[in-house]
């Protein structure tokens, strides 16, 4: 007898059976065997792809007063078809993870703009309030900026030539 395996997948089983005895059913004598493949250790599909195997040799089989007293997937593959959507999948959500971490990135540089933004106009209200309680803190930021200048252009090895005029702080 030729039992077929299921749409799209295609491999060799081998069947060892013995008649029914018309008063038992095929469950009582149904024992299995299989051969763990490769693609097992892969993929967490398998388990349910030979339960259903066996299960539809199983109803096959009864037909014909026969019990399966073992059941050995010696080889098998799936076919082109399911191959390709199995690895569509894959693809798929490798790509979804992508995105995902893409979005998280965003919402990530989002929140830094905001706290940034954030601490430049808090800055900014508390520079705006030391100006008007205390004009000299004007001169004293003009004062710090020259020294920060000067600091830099005596540590250069160019030579720079200054005017006069630009020596003195304007109040």
């Amino acid at each position: 007898m030729v039992l077929s395996p299921p749409a799209g997948i295609v491999g060799a089983v081998t069947i060892f059976s013995s008649p029914i005895p018309s008063h038992l059913s095929s469950s009582r004598h149904h024992r299995t065997k299989e051969a763990l493949t490769p693609w097992h250790n892969c993929h967490e599909g398998f388990p349910n792809v030979s339960r259903e195997i066996r299960k539809i040799l199983t109803e096959r089989a009864s037909h014909f007063n026969i019990a399966l007293d073992d059941v050995s997937i010696t080889s098998l593959t799936f076919g082109k078809e399911f191959t390709a959507a199995i690895e569509a999948k894959q693809v798929a959500a490798q790509e979804a993870e992508r995105a995902k971490f893409v979005v998280e990135k965003a919402e990530q540089d989002k929140r830094s703009a905001v706290i940034r933004a954030q601490g430049e106009a808090k800055s900014a209200q508390l520079i705006g309030q030391a100006i008007a309680n205390n004009p000299a803190f004007i001169i004293l930021r003009k004062i710090e900026a020259a020294r920060e200048i000067a600091h830099t252009i005596s540590n250069s090895a160019n030579k720079v030539y200054l005017n006069s005029d630009d020596l003195f702080i304007a109040t």
